[in-house]
This record gives structure tokens, C-alpha cells and sequence, in this order.
């Protein structure tokens, strides 16, 4: 073996065990309560062993938008959170990635520059229903859709009908279809977001045109037998319908987001536009409720959307929250924000890797990923679950030091990481990337 990982504790399919983890030519290849090797690394008593995590809902942003985020900022922005493997979204890069000429420029943007395995989404716009099986024949993980103003002129959003025919394009290639869902006649009829208040910006994304939007989702799913997958969502109202969904066969999935799990619209300051994002954080009672649907079963996953812009875009000059851009940036800290709340709820840290890691694994068939077995990628986390530390937006990788928790105080530590067996960040200069770009 390569290299063996020795802890009192670590997270396995089976659940929280004391052994070690052989690591051969990158593939764990044993998981066993003692071994033998030339190389190995004992963890510290406070320390423990978790599968790196995988983050399917991640705005990289390049090329076209590099100035919001790249791959190299973004990536070790993700390793320093303990997140092996991320999914590119198809929007904010200028080319989208709405078709197979457009994937290759994100690819070759990306080659070389990551220090985490990277895969791709692509999107389904109004005009390129006929590019869609092309990209999934080139490897993309599935295809995001918005149901009302995306926020960028490039990436339009779909049409009832429009969704309708994608989703019968997509069944027949059993491609999985990710929605941003918002009902687009609803939030044109709530009032305008307006100025400093988070109060007014909250009304004007109302949790109605999440229920409506979902529930025409549902339906489609239903009548044209096609995968969905729910992105961020952030009103727990919407669970019911969506466990009544998946009772009457209908394959769906859903995720939510640390800063829905971990932030309240009750605690957003007045013009503290490093807090908006689309849908918006939410108050408490709708946060319990979120957690419920987690343990419940219902929501299946917790991934980052992890959305920056340059600060000037937030507006931080007006704190007007009409005016600034919407997106959190979280990549980095997407572990500890949970942990934090997962430990005053009493949840247990296998839940939390089974959220953050197994199951968006599981979401885009990464059989690689998501768990410490035998025959799995060796990737892995160190994480110290009783550190705390204070958030310095200036201090994390990602390219602008903007977050919405800059300032809090979280526990929960990532101190190594793993990517098939080699150390991220070891070395002089943080190490050379040596991530590569999945398919399908």
C-alpha cells in the first residue's frame, strides 16, 4: 500500500469506527482495524476521518466571469472545506454551457487548474433542446433549468412548455433534470425588492412561488415519467407536496443549502447584502422545518450553491438589497456552518457526511465518491469536530472576501485533505493541482 490513515474515529458506510485505511495507486483498498505499511499517518485523538465531500451545486464562474470566482480559487476554496469533488453549474461562465462547443471551452479552462475533481452540469435554455443529447453524450451530469430570470441575459429560463418538451427529451436519454424553481408570475406580482430593509426583500420572494413552481415541476415529472432534482431549496411548506410526490412513484430529489440550515432572516442586518441570495434565507420556524425534512428523509441532500460576484456587485456602497447581486459564497465553509448547527440540534456527524457527501455522490452516479470503502477513490478529510474558529472572509480561498459569515464564530475544523491518495496543499506554494475533470 501507498499509504495508511490510522484514526480512533472514522465515518464509514457502516458508521463510526476506530481502524485504518489502506490507500493503494489512489483506491482505498482496505478498511481494517489495524495495518501494516512502509507509509502511514496517525490522526490526532481530536481529529476524525470523514470521505471527502461532494458539492454538486457550485457557480465556478470561468471563463467569461473570472473576476467572480475561477477554478483554481475555487477549488482549493473547496479542499480547504474538505470537499473532494464539486459540479460545475452551466451559468455565469460566458459561454454558458448550453452546448457541446461550450462545454470544451469550460473544459479547457478548467484542465489543469483544479485541485479537486471537477464535473459539469450543463443547461437547458429556451432554442437548444436539440443540443441536449449531444452534451449528455459528451459526459455533462444532467441539466439545469430556471423557471424565471436566471439574473444573467445569457442563460434564459424555460417556459412551462418548454420544460415540458426538455423533460421528454431527457427521459428518453435518462437524463436528470435540475430545477431553479420560482414561479415567475408570483414574484412579478410581489412587491419590487427595494432598499435596506431585509424585511422588503424577503416579500418580494414570496414561499408561494416556490410551492407553485415545485408543483408544476412535480407534475411533469409525473406526466412525462422524467428524473428531477430540486435545487436550494429553501421553504420547508414545500415538503409535503414533495413526499407525497415521491410516495406516488414520481423520482425526485432535493437539496437544501448550509445557509438555509444556519442563518435567519430574523439575524440579517439592514443593508447586509452579503446575506441575499434567490431564493432568500428564511425565518427559524421554516429553518426547523428544514432540518426535520432532512432526518425526515424528504430533502436528500445539502450542497453549497456556492454563488460569489466581485463586492462591488453587492452593493455594499447602498446596502440596497433590490440593487445588489444574489448568491452566497460558502464553498469553503459549507462543513463547519453545518456542523455548527447540526451540534446544537443534537444531529450526529454521520448524518452530516451522509448529506454532504454520500448522498450527492449518489445524486449524479458517482460510484467513486462518497463514502470510505474498499474500491472507492481515496479522498479524505481530516476534521476536527470540537476546534472552533472565527470566520475572516479576508483569510478563505475564495477569490473575493465576501461571506455572509465573516465574523461567526463556527466548530469544526479541516485541517488535511485528501485527493486519491495525495495530499491537497502539501508542499511549497500549496502544492501543484492534480484534480481532474469527471464525465459522466
Amino acid at each position: 500500500m501507498d499509504l495508511i490513515v490510522r484514526a480512533r474515529r472514522i465515518i464509514t458506510p457502516e458508521g463510526e469506527r476506530s481502524g485504518a485505511v489502506g490507500i493503494r495507486d489512489g483506491v482505498i483498498v482496505a478498511v481494517e482495524p489495524e495495518l501494516d505499511g512502509p507509509v502511514f499517518v496517525d490522526l490526532a485523538d481530536d481529529e476524525v476521518l470523514l470521505p471527502g465531500l461532494v458539492d454538486t451545486h457550485v457557480h465556478v464562474n470561468d471563463p467569461g466571469r473570472s473576476e467572480w470566482e475561477g477554478f483554481e480559487t475555487a477549488t482549493r476554496a473547496a479542499a480547504a472545506g474538505g470537499v473532494t469533488t464539486i459540479v460545475d453549474m452551466p451559468l455565469n461562465s460566458v459561454p454558458p454551457t448550453v452546448d457541446v462547443p461550450a462545454l470544451d471551452i469550460k473544459r479547457a479552462t478548467a484542465f489543469g487548474h483544479t485541485y479537486v475533481d471537477v464535473g459539469f452540469w450543463a443547461g437547458a435554455v429556451p432554442g437548444n433542446r436539440t443540443e441536449l443529447p449531444a452534451l449528455h453524450a459528451a459526459g455533462v451530469f444532467g441539466f439545469k433549468c430556471f423557471l424565471l430570470d436566471s439574473g444573467v441575459a445569457e442563460f434564459g429560463h424555460l417556459s412551462t412548455g418548454q420544460l415540458a418538451a426538455a423533460l421528454a427529451t431527457l427521459r428518453d436519454l435518462d437524463a436528470l433534470m435540475i430545477v431553479h424553481a420560482e414561479d415567475p408570475e408570483l414574484i412579478e406580482r410581489a412587491p419590487a425588492p427595494h432598499g435596506r430593509a431585509y424585511q422588503d426583500f424577503l416579500a418580494s420572494r414570496p414561499k408561494d412561488a416556490e410551492h407553485r413552481a415545485i408543483a408544476t415541476v412535480l407534475d411533469l415529472a409525473r406526466r412525462h415519467d422524467a428524473r428531477v432534482h430540486v435545487v436550494h431549496l429553501s421553504s420547508a411548506d414545500a415538503l409535503p407536496m414533495i413526499a407525497a410526490a415521491r410516495r406516488d412513484g414520481v423520482a425526485v430529489t432535493v437539496e437544501t443549502c448550509p445557509h438555509y440550515l444556519t442563518l435567519t432572516a430574523e439575524e440579517v442586518p439592514d443593508g447586509a447584502t452579503q446575506f441575499k441570495c434567490c431564493p432568500p434565507i428564511r425565518e427559524a420556524a421554516n429553518q426547523d422545518l428544514l432540518w426535520q425534512g432532512l432526518r425526515d428523509g424528504v430533502i436528500d441532500c445539502v450542497v453549497s450553491d456556492h454563488s460569489p460576484c466581485t463586492p462591488d456587485l453587492k452593493r455594499f456602497d447602498t446596502g440596497d438589497f433590490g440593487q445588489a447581486w444574489g448568491g452566497i459564497a460558502g464553498l469553503q465553509l459549507g462543513l463547519p456552518a453545518v456542523w455548527t448547527a447540526a451540534l446544537k440540534r443534537g444531529v450526529p456527524l454521520t448524518e452530516v457526511v451522509g448529506w454532504m457527501s454520500t448522498a450527492p455522490a449518489q445524486l449524479v452516479g458517482l460510484t467513486g465518491k462518497g463514502a470510505i470503502e474498499p474500491g472507492r477513490d481515496a479522498d479524505l478529510a481530516v476534521f476536527a469536530p470540537g476546534e472552533e474558529f472565527t470566520v475572516d472572509a479576508a483569510k478563505l480561498f475564495h477569490r473575493n472576501a465576501v461571506s455572509a459569515y465573516h465574523g461567526r464564530t463556527l466548530t469544526g475544523v479541516v485541517r488535511r485533505t485528501w485527493l486519491r491518495g495525495r495530499e491537497v496543499g502539501g508542499g511549497a506554494n500549496g502544492g501543484a493541482p492534480h484534480g481532474k475533470l469527471l464525465e459522466r
